[in-house]
């Protein structure tokens, strides 16, 4: 993984000003429990309920008042699997920038597209790393998927 721009002056910093990589850091600076909550993330739970891939734990209420929209399967399912990159530092976070929600849109588009072919191979699956155009606007780097069988000439997804 190419290392932030954004990060290489304090990972330079490191080491007597020899540097230290990214594992190393991560080995000095992390917790186990910040381990434990990222891979919730990193490897969520779903599951499948009423033929919607959905993230386990998910609200049935909440899928309704989303089929009530009458924007078909495919939006209700990119509403209810989508995930700010932004909010997975949600509060008191000083540096959120662009070129880290990149890095992480990337690796979890890649990490959700693997996590669902091996858990649903026969569902496949589109997984949508969404820039916005404004690509200062950090709140809006968002990650979700639907499944491809849900397709059709509808409203783009809803996006929140």
């Amino acid at each position: 993984m190419d290392t932030p721009e954004s990060m290489k002056t304090e990972l330079a910093a490191w080491n007597n000003g020899n540097g230290i990589d990214l594992e190393t850091w991560v080995a000095n600076e992390g917790n186990f429990s910040l381990a434990v909550g990222y891979a919730s993330i990193f490897w969520p739970a779903f599951t499948l309920f009423e033929g919607y891939i959905l993230p386990s734990g998910f609200s049935a209420d909440v899928l309704r008042d989303f089929e009530q929209s009458g924007r078909g399967r495919r939006s209700v399912e990119w509403v209810m699997n989508h995930l700010h990159i932004a909010d997975i530092q949600r509060w008191g976070c000083g540096d959120k920038s662009k070129d880290k929600l990149l890095v992480l849109g990337d690796v979890l588009k890649e990490i959700y597209e693997a996590k669902l072919q091996w858990q649903f191979p026969d569902r496949p699956c589109t997984v949508e790393f969404f820039i916005p155009n404004d690509s200062d606007d950090l709140s809006e780097y968002q990650l979700s998927f639907w499944q491809k069988c849900h397709e059709t000439p509808e409203l783009p997804p809803m996006r929140t």
